[in-house]
């Protein structure tokens, strides 16, 4: 048998009706003047739509009408009563049909359909094609609610009640939340219309394209004008960031890495200048151990180390040192190999290593998070020098944040918005990163999070200049460059001056010196060949295919 369905009421009190989740956010006092004077004299045409409640049955949820509802409230009072309709709705459809009846009124609010898409979204779990579709919207109309929702609640308001446009909110919604109120201020107190409003914030927008950070992060940030601008037709201009606090955050901490890696290669070139003398260093030509037969080019290059010598895995090198002078027998020329050729690099190495660590970390806050939490767990983490930090809290965390005592430096960082908690985060990785004392610890890190050097890395004149001439041999060969020019080609070159050597080196033509990392730079002592399919090793040099 089947059930009857309860039989409800056509008519109710007032006092027996509560509001429900309507989207509506704005009600305009003129137009509810005119509906309170409409009831009073012809009653209540058109009945509002409820359900019942879960707490009682004499008592209903508003769901459609709640302009009519409130009109009829202060015209009749709680106990007057109205005509209704009642039905049986789960939340779902009690959300959809609340989110129909204001699309279809005249008038519907921007941010009353951005509230309502956040409800929406998160009744579809987040998928976003499945709520634009609920909602027979446009995917594009749907994210640039989902954006407005992010706008202050002042900023709401101004747009529910007209006293800025569309474009405005669009400007704003670019602009993070603790900015937005000021901004709203100057608009309202200075009348700025929408093109003013946008010039406005051009002015105190950052160019990307100038920003001296890794930009990775911002490709997908809300606050790239380029993320407005695939949404609205009023935007700043592509590629300017306009949250100032973050590109400030991410300029100090940059400009810190760099100052500090200039520290560390200005150390590295003193280190090396104390260093063994090369003998082939002035421009004499070289003495007799280091005379090459050019007409025997090819036998001259069986002293060149072999692929096998060269290229094989490695034990990386726990402690590099600058090589003693005269350590070498004067009668015999010590033999080459990437780790001798790395203990005369070590500072630079290092360095280098480090920046590229601090770079990666400073970019990935969670990568920087994992760091802190191994640093605390080691012990380590205190190694982080204190003034790397407190000297720039006041540009991290606030202006007055190291005038204040420890409660309210708590509070403080309790208060800060995530994103600017997250680049905290980083920038504590990235100190570990340049102050942690093992660097061990440094190459550890890197190969976890998979760093790759030669991003940001490449053979210069001054790397090359640090090395003799068989220490340049073993390193054109690992790199190709031997195979590129030809053997005899090379063999030519060091039969030559040593500055002439480096700066065919450098400049051989059709040789891409990017991405490829030497063994002596590398974490293993092992060559890393640029990134993608390597050319075969067999193949024909430049030099003989242009005979």
């Amino acid at each position: 048998m089947n059930t009857l369905e309860p039989a409800y009421p056509n008519k109710l009190k007032l006092s027996k009706i509560v509001r429900g989740q309507n989207p509506r956010r704005f009600f305009d006092p003129k137009k509810h003047e005119e509906m309170v004077v409409s009831i009073r004299l012809r009653g209540l045409i058109q009945p509002p739509l409820l359900r019942p409640t879960p707490g009682g049955a004499d008592v209903f949820e508003l769901v459609v009408g709640e302009r009519r509802y409130n009109a009829s409230l202060e015209a009749f009072g709680l106990e007057g009563e109205i005509p209704v309709i009642i039905r049986d709705m789960t939340d779902q459809e009690a959300l959809e049909a609340a989110i129909a009846e204001n699309d279809d009124r005249d008038d519907p609010s921007e941010t009353e359909q951005a509230d309502a898409a956040v409800r929406y979204l998160a009744a579809c779990h987040g998928d976003r094609a499945e709520a634009a579709r609920r909602l027979g919207w446009s995917r594009l109309k749907l994210d640039r609610r989902l954006t407005l929702a992010e706008l202050a609640e002042p900023v709401k308001t101004a747009l529910d009640e007209r006293r800025i446009k569309i474009g405005h909110a669009e400007l704003l919604a670019a602009v993070p939340a603790d900015k937005q109120v000021k901004a709203l201020e100057t608009i309202l107190d200075a009348g700025l219309d929408v093109a003013k409003t946008r010039e406005l914030l051009m002015r105190v927008t950052q160019a990307l394209a100038y920003a001296c950070f890794d930009k990775t992060e911002c490709t997908t940030c809300p606050f790239n004008s380029g993320t407005q601008r695939a949404l609205f037709e009023t935007h700043v201009d592509a590629g300017h960031c306009t949250n100032p606090t973050c590109f400030q955050l991410k300029t100090e901490a940059a400009e810190t890495i760099l100052f500090e890696e200039e520290e560390r290669v200005a150390k590295a070139a003193r280190a090396a200048a104390t260093a063994t003398v090369d003998p082939s260093d002035g421009d004499e030509q070289d003495g007799p151990d280091e005379e090459i037969d050019v007409d025997h080019a090819d036998d001259a290059d069986d002293t060149l180390p072999s692929a096998d010598e060269t290229i094989g895995p490695r034990a990386s090198v726990p402690s590099i040192a600058a090589t003693p002078a005269g350590s070498a027998p004067p009668a015999q020329k010590p033999t080459v190999t990437a780790e001798s050729i790395a203990r005369r690099t070590a500072d630079l190495r290092e360095a280098t290593w480090r920046t590229a660590l601090a770079r990666a970390l400073a970019s990935n806050p969670s990568h920087a998070h994992i760091t802190i939490l191994v640093a605390a767990m080691s012990g380590t983490l205190s190694q982080i020098k204190a003034d790397t930090l407190t000297s720039r809290a006041g540009l991290l965390v606030g202006a007055t944040f190291p005038d204040l005592d420890y409660g309210a430096q708590i509070a403080t960082i309790q208060g800060l918005p995530d994103r600017q908690a997250q680049i905290v985060l980083a920038v504590i990785g990235a100190a570990y990163a340049k102050d942690v004392v093992t660097f061990g610890h440094v190459a550890d890190l890197a190969k976890a999070f998979e760093v790759d050097l030669r991003d940001s890395w490449k053979v210069d004149q001054a790397f090359l200049d640090r090395y003799t001439k068989e220490e340049l041999k073993f390193i054109a060969r690992e790199c190709g460059l031997v195979a590129h020019m030809g053997q005899k080609a090379f063999a030519k070159r060091l039969a030559g001056k040593k500055s002439d050597l480096i700066t065919s080196m450098l400049n051989a033509i059709g040789f891409d010196w990017s991405g490829r990392l030497p063994s002596a730079m590398t974490l293993d002592c092992t060559y890393g060949p640029p990134p993608g399919p390597a050319a075969p090793r067999d193949q024909l040099p430049v030099a003989d295919l242009a005979a």
